[in-house]
């Protein structure tokens, strides 16, 4: 299996700024050769109309862990990665606090990657919700 590439989280956090990452706190704070850990708070901007954490935010979270992990599996000079599919099942609820997710890399070929993801809460390690993530790794024109 190729493993992710060691580089600074302050790196992989800058990649991003100015995004939906950015916008819902979303940050990258491990990093393995084979996977990547991200937190993400539970609060007004993550919430559905019931105060619970939404389960968009929870596929936005997938989605994101996964695709910044493959950002560390391949040239970014010639290639990118762009998600295909995601499913998440939503186990628990939370209502406040953060959550943390932990992306591991399932399948690492030279055009798909997938990812398996499971988010906590974080102050107890209940299992909110697991995901999987294909991602197709297109060539930059």
């Amino acid at each position: 299996m190729k493993k992710l590439k060691q580089v600074p989280l302050e790196q992989i956090n800058l990649m991003g700024k100015n995004t939906m990452m950015d916008h819902l706190d979303m940050r990258c704070v491990e990093l393995g050769d084979d996977y990547l850990v991200a937190t993400m708070p539970v609060d007004h901007r993550t919430h559905q109309p019931m105060g619970l954490l939404h389960g968009g935010a929870s596929a936005a979270l997938i989605e994101s862990i996964g695709s910044m992990g493959s950002a560390l599996l391949i040239d970014l000079s010639k290639e990118a990665p762009v998600g295909i599919e995601i499913n998440a099942n939503h186990i628990g609820a939370i209502k406040s606090g953060s959550v943390k997710a932990i992306g591991k890399i399932v399948h690492a070929g030279s055009r798909t990657h997938i990812w398996q993801v499971d988010i906590f809460d974080e102050s107890n390690d209940r299992l909110i919700c697991t995901g999987r993530l294909t991602v197709m790794i297109v060539p930059k024109a």
